[in-house]
């Protein structure tokens, strides 16, 4: 066990086995100001706090979800938000059993030495923001790396940053109480195979647990958000089985059963193949001494949102249409999954070309003033 993290060490533990949970997942709703400006212009509603409020609001509220959810990655916006009611959004959360999270890291910057490759900022002063998010009430972390496959991608320096970034970040948030997913995205932009994509990843994912451990991460106390093995977006589709079968070698090649779980990442799959290779992964009668689960954003969000559209009115219809999404995930964590939740935008693709949060300040949207008000907030106790 490592010594840095002995004070939280057994709260860690708790928390990764909890959000692993089988039959649960992550609702990660942690898109920065920018990022969710462009969903939000998509239903040609406005980026204003108050409709970034309505949103995660109408996820949050919405009736029965919560049995399916053991985690929701906020923005920092979002972790100071309350509801109408005047309850913060990160108790509402916990009063319905659900782990608050925070993303922590400022978006990525190009890594200069390499053929557009990216790096991922935010370690400076980590521990302080850290500290803070627990005091508000967050108990676990995001960090996002992003690496993509070309002729000559990734390439050794890109592979070795981003897994060093990831494992800093993962210990300074362990010695602040708060468990780290650890993201290393590879991109599925190109016209790669599967093949290909399962080479890559099995490199990113060693040389990230190599990382972890010489770092002195409490593996127990971690998780993994990966993709999932698929040919390039460009690339002749395969079967969920196939995606299935290459994702889960992958990761039974790289990634220690000291994990308590792996939540994916949907990679701009359609709602609908996200859910239905989940299931594929957990129907495999293979080893998989981890939960595989999901941590979903857009893949949970395109079709509340375009149902929502803005209008009070709909919220109802809107929740309904997420209660329907959650209900699916958890099914395909427990390899259930009837494929009875298609229809409407769910198997629209979500595929955004070179898909980047760009670089945010800490307080995106914030005075300084009203950061620090908001950073006062009282301590959070989970009940």
């Amino acid at each position: 066990m490592s010594a840095y993290v002995g004070k939280y060490a057994e709260e860690l533990k708790a928390t990764a086995a909890y959000i692993a949970t089988p039959g649960k997942g992550i609702l990660a709703a942690d898109e920065s100001t920018g990022t969710i400006g462009k969903r939000l212009s998509s239903i040609k509603v406005e980026n204003v706090e108050s409709n970034r409020q309505a949103l995660r609001q109408l996820l949050f509220t919405a009736p029965d979800v919560h049995q399916y959810l053991s985690g929701v990655i906020l923005f920092e916006e979002t972790l100071f938000q309350k509801s109408d009611d005047g309850v913060l959004f990160a108790k509402l959360l916990q009063d319905h059993n659900v782990i608050p999270g925070i993303k922590v890291d400022k978006g990525v910057v190009d890594l200069a030495g390499t053929n557009g490759e990216t790096t991922t900022q935010g370690l400076d002063g980590l521990a302080e923001r850290c500290k803070k998010y627990y005091e508000a009430g967050a108990r676990f972390a995001k960090w996002r790396a992003v690496l993509k496959i070309g002729p000559t991608e990734p390439s050794e320096l890109a592979i070795q940053q981003n897994a060093q970034g990831l494992a800093r970040y993962a210990i300074i948030c362990q010695e602040n109480g708060l468990v780290p997913i650890v993201e290393p995205e590879i991109l599925v932009d190109g016209p790669h195979s599967i093949e290909r994509c399962a080479y890559v990843t099995e490199l990113v994912l060693a040389a990230c647990y190599k990382a972890l451990n010489e770092q002195h991460v409490l593996l127990e106390g971690s998780l993994l958000k990966p993709n999932m093995v698929t040919p390039g977006s460009d690339a002749p589709k395969v079967s969920p089985q196939v995606i299935a079968e290459h994702t889960v070698r992958a990761l039974q090649r790289t990634v220690p059963p000291a994990v308590p779980g792996i939540v994916f990442l949907s990679g701009g799959q359609s709602e609908e193949e996200a859910t239905v290779n989940l299931n594929a992964m957990n129907q495999l009668d293979t080893k998989k001494p981890w939960t595989l689960s999901f941590s979903f954003g857009r893949a949970l969000q395109q079709t509340v949102l375009k149902t929502w559209a803005g209008k009070t009115e709909n919220i109802p219809t809107a929740q309904a249409a997420f209660l329907k999404r959650c209900k699916a995930n958890s099914e395909a964590v427990l390899g259930k999954y009837k494929g009875d939740a298609t229809g409407g935008t769910g198997t629209e693709s979500l595929h955004v070309k070179d898909y980047k949060n760009p670089s945010w300040t800490a307080h995106e949207g914030f005075t300084p003033e009203v950061s620090y008000f908001y950073l006062q907030v009282s301590v959070l106790r989970r009940t």
